[in-house]
């Protein structure tokens, strides 16, 4: 997931939130070679359901936090090693990757087990049982490749030894004393001497200098079965090396291994790795399978996130961990908030009704045509955003938008918009807490917590039946999540005005702001659409004045 830049609007997100997002990834991705994403931090209301259905485009992805994963880093990427492989085939992958552990496998891919350098260390420092490659069950292809030997004959069927090693360098009749039948024999090219062995019933001949034995020799060998292989090592290197032809299986660790998922977040992992300190720790996907190893040098140089805001800059209304991500730009039309960044980055505000206007103007400013699914998306935004143009946010550079936009979708403005909102709008079969979160949004304002809610309906008289559950619900709210005031604004799309439900501490606020007396925690403000522009000004401007 390295190198994606992820775009996503607030929290609880609006149709302009959503398709803001989608239709600025689509630009990112035109103009530059990089991989923009669009995500979403909640579930799409039903007014952005409909929309993404009737232009048919996919719902981003939801993802609600941004904090560093294992998959943002650069891990060590090693194919995981099959525990059959000899210690030198190990050892020689852990040179040429520069890594200081292997994850194993089993035949179903999953971990198995880790070997480390001090396994491999240990093949030395150690002092071996000389019967060490029959007891760990060593395989004749891994004496083979240690040993850079060739075979000349091999009996049928698995090889299979059950002896000692015995390196045959002395006189044949002081060999004879020590030699017994399954022993592997490492010896020159003394035909007395491997006359010897091979009659002994040795089950591996193996002999250095790659001196070819008589013909003679190799029928004895095929009369008693014994392998013969020869290896270009002198007798003292074969001898030190042949130990190495060991399965991993047998020195490798299998007890309590610690291994992270890629989707683990990084502060959770280091106080594991803390705990533990082992060298490195198998990483697995989300099948359970291994795709490397991690290790504490990884997390000195970890890569963060690459996140773009649009339709806010508001840290409470954002996404999970931005502190831990890099914010590259901001695209919004609210109040300037308290997104903070670690570098300048490109931040666009403009006093105009919907964010997806920004974004459009954005298109056409660098000549780029939106395809017509996305101009689609920019327009319902903007007549979600300005209620078709009537809100007091709206401005002449949305209607110009929107008409520009229009005609790359081939859209009736008007028919669609009545679609749309009659779609969105209907509060039937919903209970008080799916109309609450459906556009909530967190302010912090003279170091107060307000929350607001906004919900546009066409049948605002079915609010009724709901407006008690709906109180009992915000007065919770506010008091379980330290909210000094959280409201509801249920706009009534078709005349123009808005119910306020008022609930916490400091709902008294709402009568000093908007010059109202609320009855049963509620009043009918008539003209009031706009949460950003008739709403969260004079609630500051009331809040200020608490003392």
């Amino acid at each position: 997931m390295k190198n994606i830049i992820y775009i996503t609007g607030h929290r609880n997100p609006d149709t302009d939130s959503i398709c803001a997002a989608i239709s600025y990834a689509e630009f990112k991705n035109k103009t530059g070679k990089i991989c923009a994403v669009p995500i979403r931090l909640g579930e799409v209301n039903r007014e952005t359901q409909f929309i993404l259905n009737y232009f048919n485009v996919e719902e981003p992805e939801l993802i609600t936090t941004v904090k560093t994963q294992i998959s943002d880093l650069d891990i060590d990427i090693v194919a995981p090693i099959s525990p059959q492989i000899s210690l030198k085939m190990a050892w020689s992958i852990m040179k040429r990757n520069n890594i200081k552990t292997l994850p194993v496998i089993d035949e179903n891919n999953r971990l198995a087990g880790v070997v480390s350098v001090s396994n491999l260390a240990s093949n030395y420092l150690d002092i071996w049982d000389n019967s060490i490659l029959a007891k760990s069950n060593t395989p004749i292809e891994n004496i083979l490749d240690t040993l850079s030997a060739k075979c000349l004959y091999t009996p049928e069927g698995d090889f299979k030894t059950t002896g000692k090693i015995v390196v045959a360098a002395m006189h044949p009749d002081s060999t004879k004393s020590v030699i017994e039948a399954g022993d592997i024999s490492i010896c020159g090219d003394r035909d007395d001497t491997q006359n010897l062995l091979i009659s002994s019933k040795v089950s591996l001949l193996i002999i250095t200098g790659n001196h070819t034995p008589t013909d003679e020799i190799i029928k004895l060998a095929k009369t008693n079965k014994c392998t013969i292989i020869l290896t270009p090592f002198d007798t003292f290197t074969a001898s030190r090396l042949i130990t190495q032809s060991i399965p991993i299986h047998y020195v490798m660790t299998t007890k309590n291994l610690v291994s992270f998922n890629s989707e683990d977040f990084v502060e959770d992992i280091k106080h594991i790795m803390i705990e533990t300190r082992y060298r490195s720790y198998p990483v697995l996907d989300q099948d359970n399978k291994v795709i490397g190893s991690i290790s504490r040098f990884h997390l000195i140089s970890e890569n963060r996130k690459k996140v773009i805001l649009v339709d806010h800059n508001e840290k409470a209304q954002s996404v999970e961990g931005l502190e831990d991500s890099d914010v590259l730009e901001i695209i919004d039309h609210h109040r300037i908030a308290d997104v903070q960044t670690g570098q300048p980055i490109y931040f666009r505000n403009e006093p105009v009704g919907s964010t997806s206007t920004i974004v459009a103007t954005i298109f056409f400013e660098n000549g780029i045509r939106p395809s017509k699914s996305v101009a689609g998306l920019l327009c319902a935004a903007i007549i979600s955003d300005t209620l078709l143009l009537k809100s007091p946010t709206s401005t002449l550079v949305d209607e110009l938008t929107l008409k520009r936009l229009a005609q790359i979708a081939d859209l009736n403005v008007e028919e669609f918009a009545k679609e749309m909102f009659k779609a969105g709008t209907s509060l039937e079969g919903k209970t008080a807490e799916e109309i609450f979160y459906q556009d909530f949004k967190t302010f912090t304002l003279n170091n107060f917590k307000v929350g607001v809610s906004q919900v546009g309906t066409m049948y605002i008289e079915g609010f009724d039946s709901l407006k008690e559950d709906m109180i009992d619900l915000m007065n919770k709210k506010a008091k379980e999540n330290g909210f000094a005031l959280v409201l509801l604004m249920l706009t009534d799309i078709l005349n123009g005005g808005s119910v306020l439900i008022a609930a916490g501490e400091h709902k008294e606020i709402i009568s000093k702001a908007f010059n109202v007396t609320l009855t049963n925690s509620g009043v009918y403000v008539p003209g009031l659409v706009s949460r950003k522009k008739q709403v969260i000004p004079p609630i500051t401007v009331a809040m200020n004045k608490i003392k």
